[in-house]
């Protein structure tokens, strides 16, 4: 029975309940235990800045023994069946769906989003385990004769080895199910480490997947306040094959350096500054409708997030107007509130970064149509933004601002939105407002993104291939693409038996 199932019960009993519910040690060869020094950290709700829970926090030598379990359960895991490892995926999506009002109450307490956000997580990270059971037993290889006919081609593809997963605190669950699923349909054991400041929900999802019977030591969890304590040994342990890490794209290039020494398989999915471009012919409600979904999506904390707001100059009032008015109306509270749309940045450092880019965009020349400045009172809110005549040289319009701020500037042609558009480092998401299909396909043609959406704020799919390009990262999560960052591929040339 999970805890939503249960006899109903005063909010903070529930939460309370839940909580109790949630493992607190360490995942290590199908085991729950406590930190070799018994060490802990604790997890904060952003919303109030109470603590939520306390956990064990893994040391280096737990690190390592992480890594022993998978290491020893690898060569009988890349054995099982890919009916088994489907079957195991699917049963966890069966669980994770039952499961869904405890893991979405659980993620809106330790990272803020509203409940109905959190849902909405539930299901796109659930969708990840099932597309994966169904990609498990569709990994072709291929066989063939070589062009001169004297030989056969037999290629197949094998589990890289041993993983270590390093997940963000902004999609506690989907960040999980979209590295843990490919892995495990691919016969991949792994090292999860959790983000600090959003462990909780790893917790509860690794205690899933043993319900759905994965066998211990193919998946271990070790939660730590220190990031560098567990991916430092780890990376230089030549057990180790596959690094896999979402997050900032300085700390994505030093794990890369570290990951040269042993030549390791990298995924890095990092930094985006997405613009979103509205075109004078856009349909205006559908772009403004859009740009809620983009901006506002997690409060703004997300790599897939409209980050830069490049409207044509013969629409930009109206499309201002109207986006500010819509970002205006939206309510902040606590994520457990119904009424609440908007729920607190992770941390009051967040806040505070937010607010210094604002106020630095405000003193180049930008115009604050709404918002502007953060919630009075507990926790760590900020209020929805719109700032209009930012300069292109603005601070604001040059990184990831990760807040609910809008930040609008204009162009005048094609071409100029191009290069608005391309002036970047990044390269993760892109957004297209226009009625015209042949001028998004010019634009895509030329606009450096691994992602663009077309008159569609939301885009991310567990069926689609997730990933960018430039400093927003290497390799790409979900679609038929993503099984393939777990595998490596092995030629066998066989001598043409009818030569013989």
């Amino acid at each position: 029975m999970t805890i939503s199932e249960m006899s109903p019960a005063a909010p903070a009993e529930r939460e309370a309940s839940l909580l109790a519910s949630v493992p607190t040690g360490l995942l290590i060869g199908g085991e729950w235990r406590e930190a070799s020094d018994r060490g802990t950290f604790d997890v904060h709700d952003p919303a109030t800045g109470q603590v939520l829970a306390t956990l064990a926090s893994a040391t280096s030598e737990d690190a390592v023994a992480a890594l022993d379990a998978a290491d020893a359960a690898q060569a009988s895991w890349a054995r099982t069946a890919p009916r088994v490892r489907a079957e195991i995926l699917r049963r966890a999506f069966d669980l994770v769906t039952e499961r869904a009002e405890d893991f979405a109450l659980l993620m809106t307490l330790e990272m803020g989003k509203p409940l109905a956000e959190a849902r909405g997580e539930v299901t796109y990270g659930a969708e990840f385990l099932r597309w994966f059971s169904e990609e498990t037993v569709r990994d072709y290889g291929r066989y063939l004769t070589t062009p001169e006919g004297k030989n056969k081609i037999l290629v197949q593809h094998k589990p890289v080895g041993p993983c270590l997963l390093i997940t963000p605190w902004n999609f506690p669950l989907a960040m999980a199910t979209r590295k843990v699923a490919p892995a495990i349909a691919a016969g991949c054991t792994m090292v999860l480490k959790p983000a600090k400041l959003t462990p909780l929900t790893a917790q509860y999802f690794a205690q899933t997947m043993l319900d759905a019977g994965l066998p211990a030591g193919v998946l271990n969890v070790v939660a730590s306040s220190s990031a560098s304590g567990i991916s430092g040994p780890l990376l230089a342990d030549p057990r180790l094959r596959k690094v896999s890490f979402t997050g900032s794209t300085p700390v994505g290039k030093r794990l890369m350096a570290d990951a040269a020494q042993n030549v390791l398989r990298t995924s890095m999915e990092l930094g985006g500054n997405a613009p979103f471009i509205v075109f004078e012919d856009a349909d205006i409600d559908k772009a403004v409708e859009g740009a809620m979904a983009a901006k506002m999506r997690n409060m703004g904390e997300a790599c897939t997030a409209a980050n830069r707001f490049l409207v044509h100059e013969t629409v930009a009032t109206q499309f201002t107007a109207k986006f500010a008015a819509a970002m205006g109306a939206l309510t902040t509270g606590r994520g457990t509130d119904p009424e609440t749309k908007v729920g607190p940045l992770i941390d009051g450092g967040a806040r505070d970064d937010v607010h210094a880019l604002v106020s630095a965009a405000v003193e180049a020349g930008a115009t604050v149509v709404t918002g502007g400045a953060p919630v009075d009172g507990a926790g760590y809110f900020y209020q929805p933004t719109v700032l209009a005549d930012v300069p292109n040289d603005a601070a604001i319009l040059g990184q990831e601002v990760f807040g609910p701020v809008a930040p609008i500037t204009t162009f005048t042609t094609e071409q100029e939105a191009i290069k608005l558009a391309n002036s970047t480092e990044y390269g993760l998401a892109s957004y297209l407002y226009s009625r015209d299909f042949n001028k998004l396909l010019r634009v895509a043609e030329q606009i450096e993104f691994g992602m663009v959406g077309f008159n569609a704020g939301v885009i991310s799919n567990a069926a689609a291939p997730f990933g960018g390009v430039k400093q927003s990262g290497l390799g790409r999560e979900g679609g038929t693409e993503g099984i393939a960052e777990y595998t490596t591929t092995q030629y066998i040339g066989i001598n043409d038996p009818y030569t013989q």
